[in-house]
């Protein structure tokens, strides 16, 4: 069955991956822990990843849309597999080896991309020619769009590494591993000296400077500081300053995980470049907040610039124990998320429906369901967790879908219809309130 004309591939069987007894069990759990209408929330989210984004290649690498975007984003894909890994190592059963072929599936398809062009963060599933805006420079009809951002150097990865722990497989660790770490690592490398180093330059005619790159494409000045240059945030929005604080961190913690299943000089790279990474955002990636002390900054130039803020995408401040190995009872992480969920954050809203970070992405006013679930699955208070998950659940404005972001006063004005990402991630925090731990990879704390 072919689940989109405009999507080369074939769709599985929903019911083969996560078979529907699997699903009603956990439908169940949630309920227990939680309400009905989370767990009907929970069922609709789960089942509609597998049935509607997922697009098997002839090579049997899994080409994922984003929902109501017919393009793979590298972040995404790896967010959307979030809640099934927990699924895999809460049931070690052989009733998912599907859903593990499947993910393995996702991964090749990754690191084939990421060894295509290591700067774009949204691809084709064919060489198409589709893209977001025909004006951006570049002609390969491979890439949606080549906004460069850290993070899509990082997601594949810990996807690779989060579904080794949560099955045991390491097949996956094969030749389009090697190519993909050598193309991270060698981009990393170089983006520790945009200016002098850097060929990329991204430039979209006659748009918002959020959508865009200044001085022709190459970015704001920064200096040489350690860490690597990012021209965008997971939002896809234009750095304000190119060191990407929380993105570097994941980058570091990134980094010791290929050089865990890597040998010779590309274990040597990664370590020395975690390290170096680690060294650049304890000198230039830290600020003095006069209410909640010493913090990580969101972005800095390493020329005495630095914003304050969190945006609501991951990676985060917020997310950093999920994506950067950061212990969540860590002092600096704490004295952090007390800034990132408090009105000090710019992007930070409350109203009568919800409190939490938005993006300058979307509207003033307008919260994240995804940062609420990294805010539930970040938190040591159980009661805060389940508050969250029914947040989400009754902010869906009757529509069955979790959205990008919703008003804080008002949850009929959202945006997107359909967001993957922020289904998986609702879906996450839901497995979390039933006491089904995380797969994320622990590393040293930065």
């Amino acid at each position: 069955m072919i689940i989109d004309p405009t999507v080369p591939g074939v769709a599985p069987d929903p019911d083969e991956l996560l078979p529907p007894a699997v699903l009603r069990r956990w439908a169940d759990r949630v309920a227990d822990a939680s309400d009905a209408g989370c767990a009907e929330l929970f069922v609709a989210g789960m089942r509609r990843t597998l049935a509607r984004t997922l697009h098997r290649q002839g090579d049997g690498s899994v080409f994922v849309i984003t929902g109501d975007i017919p393009a793979m984003w590298l972040r995404d894909s790896a967010t959307q597999m979030r809640p099934y890994l927990r699924l895999l190592a809460a049931e070690a059963s052989e009733d998912l080896g599907a859903l593990a072929n499947l993910i393995a599936g996702v991964v090749a398809r990754q690191f084939a991309f990421i060894a295509h062009d290591p700067y774009a963060n949204a691809f084709n599933a064919a060489a198409n020619g589709n893209c977001h805006e025909p004006r951006d420079l570049g002609d390969d009809p491979w890439l949606w769009e080549r906004k460069y951002e850290i993070d899509s150097l990082c997601f594949p990865f810990q996807l690779a590494e989060q579904l080794a722990t949560a099955t045991g497989r390491t097949d996956h660790f094969d030749d389009g591993f090697a190519l993909a770490a050598r193309a991270a690592l060698r981009t990393l490398s170089t983006e520790l000296d945009h200016e002098q180093n850097s060929t990329y330059r991204f430039v979209r005619p006659d748009t918002i400077a959020q959508d865009t790159l200044p001085r022709d494409g190459l970015g704001s000045p920064v200096a040489v500081t350690g860490m690597s240059w990012s021209g965008f945030r997971p939002s896809d929005d234009a750095c304000v300053y190119g060191y990407l604080v929380p993105s570097n961190l994941m980058a570091a913690h990134t980094l010791d995980l290929i050089a865990a299943r890597s040998t010779g000089e590309d274990e040597s790279q990664a370590r020395e470049l975690a390290a170096m990474l680690r060294a650049g955002i304890a000198s230039h990636g830290t600020a003095a907040h006069p209410t909640h002390g010493d913090i990580w900054a969101y972005e800095v130039d390493g020329l005495g610039s630095v914003l304050l803020a969190d945006d609501a995408n991951m990676p985060s401040l917020l997310s950093l124990p999920l994506v950067a190995g950061i212990d969540p009872a860590d002092e600096q992480y704490r004295r952090t998320r007390e800034f990132v969920l408090s009105p000090d954050n710019p992007y930070f809203y409350r109203g009568v429906l919800a409190a939490g970070p938005g993006s300058p992405h979307t509207p003033p006013e307008y919260v994240w369901p995804i940062a609420l679930a990294v805010a539930g699955l970040t938190t040591p208070d159980a009661d805060e967790s389940l508050g969250l998950l029914r947040t989400i659940a009754a902010t869906t404005a009757g529509t069955g879908h979790v959205h990008e972001s919703f008003h804080v006063d008002d949850d009929a004005r959202f945006t997107r219809e359909w967001f993957s990402w922020a289904d998986s991630m609702y879906c996450e925090l839901a497995l979390h309130v039933c006491g089904v731990g995380g797969v994320d990879t622990v590393g040293s704390s930065a």
